[in-house]
């Protein structure tokens, strides 16, 4: 496989991660534009610990993850109270106070005689742990994909169990389910950091891979391309959130026929759904007569 397919593949996997993420809250009634801060959140973290402190990257990713839930868990304490629109311009207004955050941080350290550390606008740069521990592009590029390979198992796991009939029910009526004695405010909360963490974990393997992050590599597009991502793809199945990722990243940024036109096809593309499939291609009707067929 050449180099330019390894990387393709590689950013479909990791842009993956993130939209899920949102598509975890909207399956729970909660459209979020602010999971790309959580994803910032858990890039600065993990390169923190590995370029710095030379922790090795499972740890750091756990590390990641950790700080990912604690600050969307943080950010949801106040923001869960609000509903629809409202909900989604304070996440926003949250992701765009981390990238801030993120353009104030100086916190650098001297190794070999370089400095490495956040260093502002000017970008985090040196995370070469992959590059010094022998991880060639296709192992970097089947780690991605085997994590994605387990969070996707858990998701349709959790989808055939009680839990993710309750998080159903939250996202499509939310007073029946506090009739039916569920803690709205407290399962809501669980499932924002559930989806802080798993934003954040894209975030560190993103920062491996690239080896150098700056500030506005989080802005309000990522987190409005994760959330295009979920109802592009459907809100049926796991699944769907990937084949938005596919749609975009893999056909109109991997195609030479889109070149230059990305974004307004994107943006075509996501307007007709929302009109003609509100809940994407793969909504809850196309997997139950997939399920059908397939059974």
């Amino acid at each position: 496989m050449d180099d330019y397919s390894v990387g393709v593949l590689t950013n479909l996997g990791l842009i993956s991660f993130i939209a899920l993420s949102a598509y975890l809250l909207i399956i729970a009634g909660e459209m979020s534009f602010g999971q790309q801060g959580f994803f910032g959140v858990g890039a600065y973290v993990a390169g923190v610990a590995t370029a710095m402190y030379g922790i090795p990257l499972p740890v750091a990713a756990a590390m990641a993850m950790g700080a990912g839930a604690a600050a969307a868990f943080l950010v949801g304490l106040p923001t869960l109270r609000l509903r629809g629109l409202y909900f989604a311009m304070a996440t926003l207004a949250a992701a765009e106070m981390f990238r801030i955050v993120f353009e104030l941080i100086h916190f650098q350290r001297e190794i070999d005689g370089d400095l490495v550390g956040p260093d502002g606008t000017q970008g985090f740069r040196s995370i070469r742990w992959v590059f010094e521990n022998g991880v060639e592009p296709e192992g970097f590029l089947a780690l991605v994909w085997g994590l994605l390979a387990v969070i996707i198992i858990l998701f349709l796991l959790v989808e055939r169990s009680r839990l993710g009939a309750t998080l159903r029910m939250l996202g499509e009526d939310p007073e029946l389910a506090r009739t039916l004695g569920i803690n709205v405010e407290r399962f809501k909360l669980g499932v924002a950091a559930a989806a802080g963490a798993l934003a954040a974990l894209g975030g560190a393997l993103y920062a491996h891979h690239n080896t150098y992050i700056e500030p506005r590599n989080f802005d309000i597009m990522l987190g409005v391309h994760s959330l295009a991502y979920a109802l592009i793809g459907g809100l049926g199945t796991a699944f769907g959130p990937l084949l938005g990722v596919l749609v975009d990243i893999g056909l109109l940024e991997g195609s030479r026929v889109f070149h230059g036109y990305r974004m307004i096809v994107f943006g075509g593309l996501v307007a007709v759904l929302l009109i003609f499939r509100p809940r994407g291609l793969l909504d809850e009707r196309v997997v139950h007569w997939l399920k059908r067929r397939l059974a």
